[in-house]
């Protein structure tokens, strides 16, 4: 069971097993709210420590990282085993799976977070008064972050060393999908807090509390000060839909790549096969492309031959079946499919506008590349597509925090209140204003 459907079940009440008999549901709340007080509590610890503090803290998490990996590995084996025996979808596994060169990459990104530029303090904007009053809106830390998702380890390390570097506690729920993998991660880095002399409740998980502690989290409003989801489309939109503490809402990916009248055959290949099979589980991958009628007949067949040859399953309209063998036929649920797998969408449009309609019709918001050899289109897509992340010719897995110089991601924000797109540290950081002045007094 995923955990989009161990929180909807839980809040939904469909699950009367929900609450282990071990664990009354005033024990949960008990529980939960512990942690919650002991992160309150270290996040204004961590609010005044020095940037060398935390630079410090995040080093030696990524050492922990790479002096654990042996142990990490065989951590992880126990929870792919054991989503191998519940069938947990290929793109899940996928994400799931932590190996050597992941775990030296997850370090390398703490190390590239620890290095970049602390937000906290920055000034924002600020100006002089006519009466002499100094004013200055500066970045501060949030205090406590939330964070749900599912099958994914690799987020405990990213968005601890994100919160960290910008000065926030995190509380984490990281579902049983990846249990194992996420205690040892989870001492792991209090362990380097600990050896470092923050305090190791800086980062926590509930996730011994199971779907009673994920809903109680999302109650916990003045305990945490926003929640992040990051997962399957179910679990967002629960979590958006049921939570009482604020949301950023992370969003899942029906990515469209549209191959305009002008585009360069070469181009349109290589980004089309790379943003498709490079890593088809994660939401950058494109799952759909649209092919403009007059360059079908020139483009089309050979970026569907590279596709079929590197195992991509295609699903695609008459005209598309037309021009290539073994395409499934396309039916309306496979525009609106996160596939995460090697399947994409192909349709024929008959331009520029039809291929925008479809796309505002069946887009998540979240990455839409065009490929074209022509300004004026070019510039039409920019202006006209409302997604986090528009692009003309390149990659949709470009659409990734640590592409974009954030070193990771909290995730890649779908929304239009304070943060869209990837999301690094000033997106964990708000606001206050600093006013300093010399016994002024309003008239």
């Amino acid at each position: 069971m995923t955990l989009a459907a161990d929180v909807s079940q839980h809040v939904s009440g469909d699950d009367t097993s929900a609450v282990p008999a071990a664990a009354p549901a005033d024990d949960v709340v008990s529980g939960v709210h512990e942690r919650l007080i002991a992160a309150r509590a270290a996040s204004r610890i961590l609010a005044g420590s020095t940037g060398n503090q935390r630079v410090a803290a995040l080093h030696a998490i990524a050492a922990g990282i790479e002096a654990n990996i042996e142990r990490i590995v065989e951590a992880n084996a126990l929870d792919l085993e054991a989503g191998q025996m519940n069938g947990l979808a290929s793109g899940l596994l996928d994400r799931l799976r932590l190996d050597e060169s992941r775990l030296h990459g997850l370090a390398a990104a703490v190390r590239q977070i620890s290095s970049l530029t602390d937000p906290i303090g920055q000034t924002v904007r600020g100006s002089t008064l006519p009466n002499g009053i100094k004013i200055d809106q500066v970045r501060v830390p949030f205090g406590v972050v939330g964070a749900i998702y599912e099958a994914r380890p690799n987020v405990t390390i990213d968005i601890a060393a994100l919160a960290l570097k910008s000065g926030n506690a995190v509380i984490l729920r990281g579902g049983t999908a990846a249990e194992n993998s996420n205690r040892v991660l989870v001492t792991l880095i209090r362990e380097a807090l600990t050896s470092t002399g923050l305090p190791a409740d800086a980062v926590d998980t509930i996730d011994d509390f199971g779907r009673p502690g994920a809903a109680e989290l999302m109650r916990a409003r003045g305990l945490v000060d926003v929640l992040i989801p990051r997962g399957s489309a179910a679990l967002i939109q629960t979590v958006v839909r049921d939570s009482q503490v604020p949301v950023i809402e992370t969003g899942a990916g029906v990515v469209h790549i549209f191959l305009d009248a002008s585009a360069r055959e070469d181009w349109a290949i290589d980004i089309v096969e790379n943003a498709k099979v490079q890593r088809p589980s994660v939401c950058n991958a494109v799952e759909t492309l649209l092919v403009h009628r007059d360059a079908a007949a020139r483009v089309l067949p050979q970026v569907l031959e590279r596709l079929r040859s590197a195992g991509v399953t295609l699903h695609g309209d008459a005209r598309t079946a037309a021009l290539a063998p073994d395409v499934v036929p396309a039916t309306e649920a496979d525009w609106e499919t996160e596939y995460m797998t090697l399947d994409i969408a192909v349709r024929i449009v008959d331009d520029l506008d039809e291929a925008l309609e479809h796309i505002r019709r069946y887009s998540t918001g979240h990455t839409e590349s065009i490929i074209t050899d022509d300004v004026a289109s070019a510039e039409r897509f920019l202006a006209e597509i409302d997604s986090a992340v528009v692009m003309v010719n390149a990659s949709t897995r470009f659409t990734d925090g640590a592409e974009f110089g954030f070193g990771a991601e909290v995730g890649i924000s779908t929304q239009k209140l304070h943060a869209r797109g990837p999301m690094g540290l000033p997106e964990l950081t708000s606001t206050k204003w600093i006013v300093r002045g010399s016994g002024q007094v309003r008239p």
